[in-house]
């Protein structure tokens, strides 16, 4: 958005690294002393500083770091230490927490029961980089070595004991490790669709079909990720800034120097920190997690104006309120993204989030779409009365297909006014996405293919890389083929009533997709849903078919999805110098671990939390929110004609799609012929962003907006500007450690008291944690009433 930083005096730019990983000096490379090293350049004239936008912004001897370029040359250490990334110790360590052994698979299970949770938090990769790390240290000094048998009658054994432990747990075993375990858990979002199954239609789909389905998407995904690395991974601007606080750490963890010590000194103290503390907002204290002044001073207010104030200001339960005004203390539903996506992501988010306020209660008391006649906010899908519509009553036989008889009878499925606005603000925001990537970033994307092809790209981790042996993308070409394959074996020979033909033209619109979405989330931290484009195209080919459409969705909509997680890993890989044919074996053999487990999570989670998760309102602790979408989703879809055509009730949800595309069109011709409009640069506004959070409440708790924008102005405004220094050495890593000891905790609560084992142990109700209505008390529980 508008420029924060003023122009102050700046030093040149920081020297590029050669294929080895040195400067041309031949010193090596660190982040931490790069804008001395700049300066000795500057004196001797070895630099070219004719390029104005090269050059980064300096506050007291310090560089401030504004985008992907800044991170490459000052966040991000080149260092790269050769030590050996596949060894015996690193596969089994990420074969065993990718999820083989029953305790071990609980381990993959974080990743995948935020799934099940009121709020949709990403997890990041902080949780099992640490237990790894422990069991890898543990592993070093404790098993056979070497040198034990060196000298004895035992040195016979020496080259065994060498090759099970290798000596010290260095920083590329670990890093292939986690990619391992990591990469497991990209399978998870295929395996909704087998849990809408279970849960709306009672079909239990066959293990062999599942693991097939899940593996095509995951490795179609990764075979796209591989042709497109020119344009989304190699060049500086493909940062995927959720990615720094794992960076941060694993550097802190193993370079050995004066300043890492004191970063990882600060990360352990962190960590333990939060460890401790999480244990209050999640179980002991609750209402931690949505302290609001107006839901406090409601108690004794009138029914009418305690439901308006609920509305408005209740949060800390699923489907309560907007949350407005409201503060959490909770950091598993912060998170540090906000201490890592870009100052213009979180401005535009910031605009969003204005305008969500004021849509979804527009919409509510305006009863726009009938909204009255239903929950504010809510997933799911209604009768016309109110009631839970009776889907199984409209949609029967064994291949799931609409009964017009009963439809007739039953009348039409109806969505909550804030459901319909966030599937018309998501059509708005493909739209724009589309729209965006072409007009603002076109010639960015022409500049990435011609670098690739001339071997010329400037970023330095890229170009320490050089001096290992590209996967060729032959080898992801290969992958294409065996996913297609995989899929097709699925749809032929399983439960998914998905025609052959269909399955294609998921595959082809979900590659069209993929570059797009990849673009936006690895420039801006985040992407958008294009969920509901794929869900127009699978009701408009399939009409009267909920379940072909859940499916279409997998192979359209999973494949982006896992596209963009493996496009991270590689990125992290490229920031940890992996050799690249080492990551391409590491995350297949990742994604084959996760093809099972994730399968078998899904089963453990929807056979002990089947009643909470198909309640439209669920719980502070549990929520079917994201598989009640997807199914309402798939059940209005398939009757795309009745509810989205001409003279239905959302006709204007698909007409979205077109006037997001128009409206970046017309932002595009503003910004040829005014390129920035008073302190606002034009193509800074970047409307994705805002139709997407413009809806970012429609659902789940919404206590946690207000310390998120807290968070993200801390950073990103105030310690990014003023202490530029301490935000490039502690900040990501500052956030990692707030991450793990937060996921560390909750993965021990929900086995031991929230119940994911299927045996829930709630804590003493006391006025931190009420035994009636919300949490929040914004409902007048009475439970703030003197005796």
């Amino acid at each position: 958005m508008a420029d924060f930083e003023e122009k102050l005096p700046s030093l040149p730019a920081a020297p590029v690294a050669s294929p080895t990983g040195a400067v041309d000096d031949k010193e090596p490379y660190h982040s931490d002393f790069a804008h001395e090293k700049e300066a000795a350049l500057e004196s001797d004239g070895s630099l070219d500083l004719s390029d104005e936008e090269d050059k980064p912004l300096y506050v007291n001897g310090e560089p401030v770091v504004t985008n992907g370029r800044d991170v490459s040359k000052y966040v991000v250490d080149v260092r790269d230490d050769g030590d050996q990334a596949v060894t015996f110790r690193s596969v089994v360590l990420g074969t065993m927490f990718g999820g083989l052994g029953a305790a071990l698979y609980q381990v993959c299970v974080i990743f995948y029961i935020y799934t099940f949770k009121p709020v949709q938090q990403s997890i990041s990769t902080v949780f099992l980089l640490l237990i790894i790390y422990s069991f890898g240290v543990f592993w070093a000094t404790f098993f056979p070595k070497r040198s034990w048998v060196e000298g004895t009658r035992f040195a016979r054994f020496g080259n065994v004991f060498e090759f099970i432990n290798p000596g010290e747990f260095r920083l590329k075993e670990h890093v292939i490790s986690t990619i391992v375990a990591s990469t497991a858990s990209y399978g998870s979002t295929s395996v909704l669709n087998f849990a809408v199954q279970r849960l709306y239609y009672n079909t239990h789909v066959h293990a062999t079909t599942a693991v097939l389905a899940t593996f095509s998407t995951a490795v179609f995904g990764y075979g796209l990720v591989g042709v497109l690395r020119p344009l989304t991974v190699y060049p500086s601007e493909m940062v995927y800034w959720g990615n720094l606080p794992t960076v941060s750490i694993f550097q802190a963890l193993h370079f050995d120097s004066e300043a890492n010590k004191k970063r990882t000194k600060l990360f352990w103290f962190a960590f333990a920190g939060m460890f401790v503390y999480e244990i209050i907002p999640s179980y002991i204290f609750p209402l931690l997690n949505g302290f609001n002044i107006f839901c406090l001073a409601s108690q004794h207010a009138r029914p009418g104006v305690q439901d308006v104030f609920t509305n408005l200001f209740g949060g800390a339960d699923g489907n309560e309120g907007l949350g407005l005004f409201s503060l959490s203390f909770d950091w598993q539903y912060i998170g540090s993204a906000f201490m890592s996506f870009p100052l213009i992501q979180q401005a535009n988010s910031w605009i969003g989030y204005f305008f969500c306020y004021i849509a979804i209660v527009a919409i509510y008391y305006t009863n726009t779409w009938n909204s009255k006649a239903f929950p504010m906010l809510s997933s799911s899908i209604f009768a016309a009365n109110g009631s839970i519509y009776e889907q199984s009553a409209v949609f029967t036989g064994t291949d799931v297909h609409l009964n017009q008889t009963a439809l007739d009878i039953v009348g039409l499925p109806a969505l909550t006014g804030s459901n319909a606005w966030n599937n018309l603000t998501a059509n708005l925001a493909i739209g724009g996405l589309i729209a965006h990537c072409i007009f603002f970033w076109g010639p960015y994307v022409v500049s990435s293919f011609k670098h690739a092809r001339a071997k010329t790209q400037p970023d330095p981790h890229w170009q320490a890389m050089q001096k290992y042996k590209e996967a060729p993308w032959w080898w992801y070409v290969i992958l294409i083929v065996l996913a297609f394959f995989a899929g097709l074996i699925s749809i032929l020979k399983g439960q998914t009533t998905l025609p052959w033909w269909a399955y294609i033209v998921a595959l082809v619109t979900g590659a069209f997709v993929t570059p797009f979405s990849t673009l936006l989330y690895a420039r801006m931290g985040n992407g958008i849903a294009t969920n509901q484009l794929f869900k127009m195209i699978a009701g408009a080919i399939n009409p009267g078919r909920p379940v072909a459409n859940l499916y279409f969705s997998m192979w359209s909509h999973d494949v982006v999805s896992t596209s963009i997680g493996l496009a991270g890993d590689l990125k992290l890989g490229q920031y940890l110098k992996i050799p690249p044919r080492v990551m391409f074996m590491a995350q297949m053999w990742g994604t084959i671990i996760g093809c099972i487990i994730n399968y078998v999570v899904m089963i453990s989670v929807t056979t002990a939390q089947a009643k909470l998760l198909t309640d439209p309102v669920g719980s502070n602790v549990w929520s079917g929110q994201v598989v009640q979408s997807l199914n309402s989703q798939a059940v209005t879809w398939s009757l795309a004609k009745e509810l989205y055509g001409r003279d239905g009730p959302y006709f204007i949800i698909p007409m979205s799609l077109f006037i997001g595309a128009v409206v970046t069109f017309i932002q595009w011709l503003v910004y040829k012929r005014w390129p920035r409009i008073g302190p606002v640069k034009v193509d800074t506004v970047m409307l994705p962003i805002i139709y997407m959070y413009s809806a970012w409440m429609y659902i789940g708790v919404n206590s946690t907006i207000w310390s998120s924008i807290i968070t993200g102005v801390v950073s990103q405004l105030w310690l990014r500007r003023y202490h530029p220094g301490w935000y490039r050495k502690y900040n990501y890593i500052l956030g990692g450690a707030l991450d793990g000891g937060a996921q560390v905790m909750i993965f021990i609560l929900s086995f031991a008291v929230f119940g994911a084992s299927g045996v829930e142990r709630p804590f003493p109700t006391w006025a931190g944690n009420p035994a009636v209505g919300n949490v929040d008390y914004c409902n007048g529980n009475g439970a703030l009433d003197s005796d």
